[in-house]
């Protein structure tokens, strides 16, 4: 199989046509189409489906980009490396994170890696969504609590678990009567919430009065006094130190596991690699107060 007509379809697979990728390689593009038409004459395969304005990758084209995509990022990385003399991280990192660590922590690692890693040219998008990292060209997720999906490896790197909070100035209520409560998401009708203090189990009726997208900002309007709100420890956790938040106790939740995602069938890179590690060091433990106390440096 030619190598250089294989790097060809990549490069126009990922870029999702002959225009695009020509532009961004700043090659021909009837030179790009012509190595494409060679490969799939040579495979006697069609590895695109031409319209009049789309490409589309037929099923066995996907299948190779899939396949053969990462080999030739890792060629290319593995020559780049030898010729340096080290195998130094470098190139582009492209990384998927959801909103709350993104907002809480990503910032600051971000810029420790980089610096660091000079070579590395991270890209950082954030979004609460399981994303596609074969389709969008993700190097590495972060997920929380993430579905079992055989195309992903990966580790846990922290470990968090949800507390009722509300404002000390907001009574706690007492036989059955329900709590104003902000919540993260939809607002659907009154919610019981399972807790657990140490005097033992109970459940509170929550009422939503205000539904907010993240946890910040749900954290911020439970420090107004409007309700009670569950959030994640590491979160609360500086507040209820200072008296600013009244804890009612641990919300019987499975707990809250951070991963680190990467495909299966992907040759581990020296830049994820080094990712990951940097990511162990900032949290070696994995709890929610050493979260906590990285979010609050």
């Amino acid at each position: 199989m030619d190598l250089l007509a294989l790097a060809d379809f990549n490069l126009v697979a990922r870029h999702g046509g002959f225009g695009k990728a020509a532009r961004a390689a700043g090659r021909p593009k009837a030179t790009l189409s012509r190595r494409v038409a060679e490969l799939e004459a040579n495979l006697d395969l069609r590895l695109f489906e031409r319209g009049a304005r789309t490409l589309k990758l037929t099923e066995e084209g996907r299948a190779l980009f899939e396949r053969t995509g990462a080999l030739l990022t890792e060629l290319d990385e593995t020559a780049k490396a030898i010729a340096s003399g080290g195998q130094s991280p470098r190139g582009r990192l492209r990384l998927s994170a959801p909103l709350l660590f993104s907002q809480t922590v990503l910032g600051k690692l971000a810029a420790g890696f980089v610096l660091k890693y000079p070579e590395v040219q991270l890209e950082i998008t954030t979004e609460d969504r399981a994303v596609d990292m074969i389709d969008e060209a993700y190097d590495l997720v972060i997920r929380v609590n993430p579905q079992p999906d055989e195309s992903l490896v990966g580790r846990v790197f922290l470990r968090d678990r949800l507390v009722v909070v509300a404002s000390p100035k907001l009574p706690r209520p007492h036989g059955g009567e329900p709590v104003p409560a902000i919540v993260r998401g939809s607002m659907a009708g009154a919610e019981s919430w399972a807790v657990t203090t140490p005097e033992g189990k109970s459940r509170l009726t929550a009422k939503p009065v205000l539904s907010l997208a993240s946890f910040v900002m749900v954290r911020d309007a439970v420090r107004a006094g409007l309700g009670a709100a569950r959030l994640p420890l590491s979160l609360a956790i500086s507040d209820l130190a200072a008296g600013t938040l009244a804890n009612w106790g641990q919300a019987d939740e499975f707990e809250t596991t951070l991963w680190a995602l990467y495909p299966s069938r992907r040759l581990l890179s020296a830049r994820v690699s080094a990712f990951l590690d940097y990511l162990k060091a900032a949290f070696p433990q994995g709890t929610p107060e050493e979260l906590a106390a990285y979010i609050e440096r």
